[in-house]
């Protein structure tokens, strides 16, 4: 029922059972600097332990186990010392009773010369503590009131000084208060200011405070740091001299682990993009540099397998995400073999949606991505803002793969582009195009899938030791022992359905999209297009489009539905022909901003225009003569007769007449060829025409 060293707590007395013996048991009073072994019934022991009065309680000396001093140190030597003080008096139960530790003791004090005070305070130590040897340890620990606050009474605390003069300053509440407002000010904040700083701030407050008090007399940056260190926590400190973000993304404690929330290959992808660290050329001229390619990765969490690539010279933006994407959902041994990698699907066995992506919140984020999770059940998953490590296997594969190529690749990004006495700048190192690029990456990417080892995986209990930690091998293995999610779609119905969304409105000239019209055989029959008060069309459909041509648009003919119709661009806007989206958005807004300013120019001119007739129309009114003696039967009478006398005098104006060669006033000409050849084109028609002899 009971063990030896148990801590009980009676009548709010805390005791350790010493001794266990048949009808009785020895304890001691664990709290009581006089207290000696005393024993008690057995009986009464249950009883009381039955009616509640007594208790079990945690042992308050339970630390002591776990300290261990190292060899040659005070503590150490002391504890061995002062065991073997009293070892010959503990040597077995009997030294309980009071009689035989007492003869004991008085053997001791004639051989080795102690006294009985030390003795039985180390006896007394000894069972209080729990009859060890550690027991015996000095308490080092309560020595110095570590933590806590000093009160100076009248005079400076610490050493007094020796180098620096003066006496120093007295840290009272006012001075503390003072600290405290430099430190929260520009310590605890995320402007990364030293102690040092806010200590030159301190005293700038400080001196308005007190200003006769001269620079040797003002509290100095070791005081300031004590303060410091005895009232802000280490946690505190942390949390405060980071920005939110900072704290949530690179400081604060890991508990978890991507794998946790995913059940098998495919449950999650991860995508994000990167501009990689390097600068390529044109795949048309290679001595044009066209700047750093963005890489866009789309990696299955469980796995760590790439399941889908891009690489190219668009932005990071959602229709580069997509092209990615659309990679994940397709066989990779076409693709690869357009690059001149030939694979088997076995290489890169991933093609199919999953059931989970995690993206950052620009790509896809928006209504755009709405029909993917409506029409596929596919859960778009957000990381916060600023918050990169939400998707960590993705962000560390970018480090990983480019350290393929970095080590080589000519045109790599160094720190700076200022260029040192002799150097060169790294851009106009650039030699790999594009597709070379991407045959690199491709071929990295296969490597990584099929022969990286995974040496910090987190492995679930289920996997077998001899397993291979790559990606390959774990996609294996997860889709015959776990929930394989990925699902089999139409590669095209998907990739419209990525496709970025517009109204298209319709009207006799066909579909409307960002200024072009397109048509199709559908709208056609359906008499659409028809210049009729009679036809019946709607207003507007929706239409997908891909950014990177304007050649088409996918008009979507019944809402809620992935049917569309394939729309090409109509004659009148063939000048959009083989342009993009992007092309056609600038072309458009560079002809409203000249048909703006026209507009403009043509508001002012019209003014003059009317200011100009309104003149005219002014003088002739003034330059009419009185027609009062006129009825007006007489003034139209003759509107013929005047016709016809004004036809006249237009004819006498508007006639040719040429001018009449003034006698004896011309030059001589002297032909340059003879007359009869003329000045005429040669005429070949009977050369042309003869028939060969």
């Amino acid at each position: 029922m009971f063990q030896i060293n148990e801590v009980v707590q009676l009548e709010g007395e805390l005791y350790r059972i010493l001794a266990i013996f048949q009808d009785e048991i020895a304890w001691i009073q664990i709290h009581n600097d006089r207290a000696f072994p005393s024993f008690t019934s057995k009986a009464e022991i249950i009883s009381a332990m039955e009616d509640g009065t007594l208790v079990r309680k945690d042992d308050p000396f339970e630390y002591i186990a776990y300290e261990t001093p190292e060899e040659g140190t005070t503590a150490r030597k002391k504890r061995d010392h002062n065991f073997s003080l009293i070892e010959p008096i503990i040597i077995d139960e009997d030294a309980l009773y009071s009689r035989v530790r007492a003869a004991r003791i008085q053997i001791i004090i004639d051989a080795n010369g102690s006294t009985k005070q030390t003795l039985y305070r180390l006896l007394r130590r000894f069972w209080q503590r729990g009859q060890t040897a550690n027991t015996l340890l000095p308490d080092y620990k309560n020595s110095g009131a570590k933590g806590k606050k000093r009160e100076a009474k009248g005079k400076k605390l610490g050493r007094p000084r020796v180098n620096t003069p003066g006496v120093g300053a007295i840290i009272d509440a006012n001075m503390e208060r003072l600290f405290r407002q430099a430190i929260e000010k520009h310590l605890l904040t995320d402007g990364k200011n030293t102690l040092v700083f806010a200590h030159r701030k301190f005293k700038g407050v400080f001196e308005t405070y007190y200003p006769n008090v001269s620079e040797a007399e003002m509290p100095t940056l070791w005081q300031m740091q004590h303060f410091y260190k005895r009232e802000y926590k280490q946690v505190e400190v942390i949390q405060k001299r980071a920005s939110s973000i900072e704290y949530q993304k690179d400081i604060r404690p890991l508990c978890g682990t991507a794998n946790i929330d995913v059940l098998g290959p495919g449950s999650r992808f991860e995508i994000d993009a990167t501009i990689a660290d390097i600068y390529v050329v044109s795949n048309s001229e290679r001595r044009n540099i066209i700047g750093r390619p963005v890489v866009y990765t789309v990696i299955d969490v469980f796995s760590r397998m790439v399941a889908g690539i891009y690489v190219g010279v668009e932005s990071p933006s959602y229709v580069t995400a997509m092209q990615a994407l659309s990679n994940a959902l397709t066989n990779k041994v076409e693709y690869c073999k357009s690059f001149g990698m030939d694979i088997e699907y076995k290489d890169w066995p991933i093609s199919g949606l999953p059931d989970a992506i995690l993206a950052d919140r620009g790509e896809l984020l928006g209504h755009q991505v709405e029909s993917l999770e409506r029409n596929f059940s596919v859960r778009i998953e957000n990381t916060p803002p600023y918050r990169g490590d939400a998707k960590g296997i993705v962000e560390r594969y970018f480090k990983t793969l480019q350290a393929k190529f970095k080590p080589f690749a000519p045109g790599i990004v160094t720190a700076t582009k200022i260029k040192k006495r002799g150097g060169k700048d790294y851009r106009l190192d650039a030699k790999l195009t594009i597709n070379e690029f991407t045959e690199i990456i491709l071929a990295s990417v296969i490597f990584h899938n099929r022969y990286h080892p995974l040496s910090k995986y987190d492995r679930d209990i289920d996997m077998p030791t001899d397993l291979q930690m790559t990606p390959l091998s774990l996609w294996n293995w997860g889709l015959q022992h776990r929930t394989g999610k990925l699902r089999s779609v139409a590669v095209d119905a998907v990739t419209v359905t990525l496709m970025p969304k517009v109204k298209a409105t319709f009207s006799d000239l066909g579909i409307r999209v960002f200024g072009a019209y397109y048509t199709c055989r559908e709208i056609v029959q359906l008499g659409w297009l028809h210049r009729s008060k009679e036809t019946v069309r709607p207003k507007y459909l929706e239409a997908a489009y891909d950014p990177r041509t304007a050649n088409y648009i996918y008009l979507f003919p019944k809402a809620n539905s992935s049917e569309y119709w394939l729309c090409e661009l109509t004659q009148r806007s063939r000048e959009f022909s083989g342009c993009s989206f992007w092309d056609l958005w600038q072309v458009t807004a560079e002809q409203k901003a000249a048909v703006a300013n026209s507009k403009l120019v043509s508001d002012g001119k019209h003014r003059e225009l009317d200011q100009l007739i309104e003149d005219k129309i002014k003088q002739a009114k003034e330059l009419m003569p009185d027609i009062s003696d006129q009825s007006n039967a007489q003034r139209t009478k003759g509107i013929r007769a005047h016709r016809n006398i004004a036809k006249q005098e237009e004819r006498q104006q508007t006639a040719f007449h040429p001018d009449k060669p003034q006698k004896g006033k011309l030059a001589n000409v002297i032909p340059l060829t003879p007359q009869e050849s003329g000045y005429g084109f040669p005429d070949y028609i009977d050369e042309l025409f003869d028939e060969d002899e």
